[in-house]
């Protein structure tokens, strides 16, 4: 991801992303919307880039880090996903906040990225999360088509048009002001649908500071939720415009 690209591109140009919205696919995230500073330096950023049009900004509500594809939510029962819960939490408890800053911007045709550094401070959570998902799902898990080699980082947008890339790298420049962030854990969601939906619903957090976050029966009721075609739990989305209009808050 470190050589800079001449032009963007769309990042859903060949169908990738698109999903049936009765189907979901579980990922392992490090969720840092809460996080009120970083917010702030990623509003910042969005707004220096929002003259440009084929950009979808990632909603501030769901800024995160992505660790792990698990897999296919569909032909998972609840009772296996507080297993893979219990079994990440036993792999990595007690080892404390994990501190990571952002500053160093990376651009992909893709979309534009702010790099977790030093990113093998998060290697414990990356491990916990596969073999989680390897004693449940039975493999280790899959990465992500624009980063097959795992590096941590925080999307800023995303890329919906073919359009050079050197005004908007002129724009953001290449860093921002650094920002420390305390990771205390990461959580296990259900993206239902389509990437650029953001339907989102976060089925279990685990702790890494000591302190259990794990709580079975509601991730089951929640999951349950999911699976029945009703789906009578309200999960406070955040539900962006299709890629390429307005900007999705």
């Amino acid at each position: 991801m470190s050589p800079l690209p001449e032009q963007l591109i769309d990042r859903w140009r060949d169908g990738y992303g698109a999903a049936d919205p009765a189907k979901g696919t579980l990922y392992w995230h490090i969720l840092l919307g809460n996080n009120s500073p970083f917010r702030n330096i990623v509003l910042a950023a969005q707004d220096r880039l929002s003259g440009f049009s084929g950009l979808h900004m990632t909603p501030l509500q769901w800024l995160h880090i992505t660790v792990l594809i698990a897999g296919p939510a569909g032909h998972i029962s609840s009772q296996a996903i507080s297993e893979m819960l219990e079994t990440a939490q036993l792999s990595i408890s007690d080892i404390g906040p994990i501190e990571v800053e952002f500053s160093r911007v990376i651009y992909h045709a893709e979309g534009i990225v702010l790099a977790a550094h030093p990113f093998e401070v998060l290697s414990p959570i990356r491990e916990a999360a596969q073999t989680a998902t390897r004693a449940v799902m039975g493999h280790d898990g899959l990465s992500e088509r624009s980063s097959p080699i795992w590096t941590p980082h925080v999307t800023l947008c995303y890329s919906t048009s073919i359009q050079p890339a050197g005004p908007i790298i002129g724009a953001l420049g290449k860093n921002l002001p650094r920002c420390r962030v305390a990771i205390e854990g990461f959580d296990l969601v259900i993206q239902r649908g389509s990437e650029w939906l953001w339907n989102w619903s976060s089925v279990g957090a685990v702790s890494i500071t000591g302190q259990l976050d794990l709580q079975t029966i509601n991730a089951s009721r929640i999951f349950d939720s999911f699976l029945s075609p009703h789906n009578p739990i309200s999960y406070g989305r955040c539900r962006p415009r299709r890629p390429g209009t307005a900007r999705p808050w």
